[in-house]
């Protein structure tokens, strides 16, 4: 096949590149700082996010488009940082409609990314994809979390609205993806932990949806194929945990003897010094794969404890290397 992934030099572009260049698929990487670091097997094309130029010929012909791209959320709220996340993902999005619909021969499939941060912030129930509660108006969620979830809101309407019959269109609505590689979530996770650091969180309550890398690597070659499944999936494995046993698990599988608990307002101090926002690691994401299983999808990885060895054990290889 022929994949271009906009958006392709970040953390789950440098994923996918890896896992599809394994098989010898052409693959182009779309990104508006062009380079090649993390991109072997991959051809490396510039655009700016927002507006058609040369790039729109490699989408005309191609099988399939992977749509990463939008600003990391791994920050402070401030105006700024919101409009440039609600910009980065929206322009992309429908410049990327644009170029399907003026395409000669458009893709058979638009995979674009979205989130699992979409639902409510809820403990009482799971969200699958029919009967998942989209959040906002949550009364006991801050107020500081609705951009974000208006920003996902945003993001999947624009791929809805972009003229592609010829097109079948998945937003996949992903839960954390976690995998060893230096700087990911993962890593910070692990790092912490060996710190003595990995203890619940404001009582450890809230629900933390995760998904192994490599499930999330092979998720997106299945929706690839699957022709019968089309509009939101989520991208989160069977068993979601709360934090307070989520961070247990993985302080076992490093050899943690302890973590040391953390209350709300010492988040929040945190968050601030370390620029981030506590929704991250506050809100309760009860998320699991509803279509994904019901298309016969098998994870590799339903259980923390066992991925949670796994990239233990991956991660201790790396770092010896």
């Amino acid at each position: 096949m022929k994949l271009v992934i906009p958006g392709g030099t970040g953390h789950l572009g440098k994923l996918l590149v890896a896992s599809f260049g394994q098989q010898g698929d052409e693959i182009v990487v779309l990104t508006r700082t062009p380079r090649s670091e993390g991109c072997a097997g991959a051809r490396v094309v510039a655009w700016d996010g927002r507006t058609i130029g040369p790039w729109a010929d490699e989408i005309d012909g191609a099988d399939a488009v992977i749509n990463l791209a939008g600003r990391t959320v791994n920050c402070r709220y401030t105006r700024a940082n919101l409009k440039q996340m609600m910009d980065s993902r929206v322009d992309s999005t429908r410049v990327i409609g644009t170029a399907i619909e003026r395409s000669s021969h458009p893709p058979a499939v638009w995979l674009q990314m979205s989130t699992a941060a979409i639902y409510a912030h809820r403990f009482d129930a799971p969200n699958d994809e029919n009967t998942g509660q989209v959040g906002g108006e949550e009364p006991d969620a801050p107020t500081r979390w609705r951009p974000s979830i208006e920003i996902a809101k945003a993001w999947e309407e624009t791929q809805c609205e972009a003229i592609a019959p010829e097109t079948r269109k998945v937003a996949l609505r992903s839960a954390i993806v976690m995998s060893p590689e230096a700087g990911g979530p993962f890593d910070i996770l692990l790092h912490l932990t060996r710190w003595g650091l990995g203890g619940a969180i404001a009582g450890g309550r809230q629900f933390v949806s995760w998904i192994h890398d490599r499930d999330f690597a092979r998720a997106v070659e299945f929706l690839l194929e699957r022709k019968e499944v089309h509009g939101p999936v989520n991208l989160a494995a069977p068993h979601p945990l709360p934090q307070g046993d989520f961070m247990a698990a993985l302080r076992a599988a490093s050899g943690a003897r302890f973590g040391l608990p953390a209350a709300k307002w010492m988040a929040e101090i945190g968050a601030f010094f370390l620029g981030t926002e506590t929704e991250l690691v506050l809100k309760s994401r009860y998320v699991v794969p509803g279509r994904l299983l019901d298309a016969g999808f098998a994870f590799h990885f339903y259980e923390w404890p066992a991925a949670a060895r796994d990239l233990v054990a991956r991660s201790s290889g790396a770092n010896a290397k």
